[in-house]
């Protein structure tokens, strides 16, 4: 493997960077999908078995659906107060990701600036033509133009990963439980001696706790496999690094009030924004920081003894 990475930083130094396949990555995702499939079938028969109307259900769901895909990205922006900019509004922003994407061999996605404090970035979309990848404001002040550039390789590793989509679907699952679990009523009634409807709480609980836990698992390995495509796209994994320690550094002197409104983009975000010191627990949607800087360092190892 280290042979072979070597070989990728070379070649990619004066043309298109070629992305190894990561086997690791791919065979999570797909284990992923074969179990929220699962953990579906199970929470559609469970609300069949607690009489919940098959056209009402499908209605309900499928429209949840629908919104989930298509209209993700949109409320990952609104959610972040970010809007979409154009080359004129944010040249530099806009240069240097098609830059990156000639490197990737990716469509230029949408470019957009959400204005706040918290110093991070996020890739959202359901495909590689439909991506918009994000900086806040925040980012762009701390970080020099080379780390950005990692950064900003970083989302577009995600892009290319398609695991983007992956994480929606996810978050859309454990969402559903959710709901159910807050509105249950709505499935099997507020009776609370009717058995079907512990039963489809209890199911949902179950699917919620599941879909959270996968979400994580893919979360934190994603992680790393973004970092990995960043210094193969840039072929400075130092800049990268260099731009977490930062990044972690700066989260520290934000407001209170604006990292609880950045929380609930935690799994998307290059870095998690949280007021609590135990973020690298084991619920942390990201691998510990130094875990990621270790093995950025070993990349740039590679990449100058290649060179």
């Amino acid at each position: 493997m280290h042979r072979s990475l070597n070989w990728w930083f070379v070649a990619t130094r004066q043309q298109r960077a070629i992305f190894p396949r990561d086997a690791g990555l791919q065979t999570r995702m797909l284990l992923t999908l074969f179990l929220l499939g699962l953990l579906y079938v199970i929470l559609i028969g469970a609300l069949l078995t607690a009489g919940t109307g098959l056209v009402l259900m499908v209605v309900i769901i499928g429209g949840l659906s629908f919104a989930q895909l298509f209209f993700s990205d949109r409320l990952a922006l609104a959610a972040m107060g970010a809007k979409e900019v154009s080359p004129q509004e944010a040249p530099g922003l806009h240069a240097m990701i098609e830059r990156l994407c000639i490197q990737a061999d990716l469509p230029k996605p949408r470019i957009a600036v959400a204005d706040t404090h918290v110093p991070n970035a996020f890739a959202c979309g359901r495909s590689q033509k439909s991506a918009t990848v994000c900086a806040t404001t925040g980012i762009m002040s701390v970080l020099s133009p080379n780390e950005l550039e990692g950064v900003m390789a970083h989302e577009l590793s995600h892009v290319k990963h398609r695991d983007v989509l992956i994480m929606t679907l996810a978050s859309f699952f454990a969402s559903i439980a959710a709901l159910i679990l807050q509105f249950g009523f709505f499935f099997g009634g507020s009776d609370d001696d009717n058995p079907s409807f512990a039963i489809v709480l209890l199911v949902s609980f179950v699917v919620y706790i599941v879909s959270f836990f996968l979400m994580l698992a893919l979360s934190r390995y994603r992680e790393f496999a973004a970092d990995r495509g960043a210094a193969i796209i840039t072929g400075r994994p130092s800049a990268l690094a260099s731009a977490l320690v930062k990044i972690s550094g700066a989260m520290e002197r934000v407001p209170t009030k604006d990292l609880r409104e950045a929380e609930r983009m935690n799994a998307f975000f290059i870095v998690p924004a949280s007021v609590k010191k135990s973020v690298m627990s084991i619920f942390s949607t990201h691998p510990p920081m130094d875990q990621r800087i270790a093995r950025l360092q070993t990349l740039e190892t590679q990449l100058q003894a290649a060179a």
